[in-house]
């Protein structure tokens, strides 16, 4: 299964944790052969903006936030994953199967990982 993925990251002090989150999730996506682009908000500003054509070409939106981001609104029509980092970092494999489930569940699907 080929997806095209995008992500936003934030953690509080916009520092380690957001940029750690960001380098793993392309990681894995890399793994799996999946395309993604990742949005950071941390103590620099917004990074690497996702556009609207990426949201609209996104097949999964992840949310991997310790915080409220900027422009959430953006994906309210996209199936979405949200999460915390620090879950997202303890358990990325268990992100990656969501994603597969999520895949095939109608847009505007959205699902909170605890």
């Amino acid at each position: 299964m080929n997806l095209n993925l995008i992500a936003v990251t934030a953690c509080v002090s916009g520092v380690a944790h957001t940029y750690m989150a960001a380098e793993r999730l392309e990681k894995l996506c890399h793994q799996e052969k999946w395309n993604v682009k990742v949005e950071t908000q941390g103590a620099l500003g917004v990074e690497n903006r996702l556009t609207m054509e990426d949201v609209k070409c996104a097949d999964v939106v992840l949310l991997i936030t310790d915080i409220e981001i900027d422009g959430v609104e953006r994906f309210a029509n996209s199936r979405s994953i949200k999460m915390s980092i620090s879950s997202f970092l303890l358990a990325p494999q268990k992100t990656i199967e969501v994603v597969k489930q999520i895949a095939t569940l109608s847009s505007a699907t959205h699902i909170n990982i605890v």
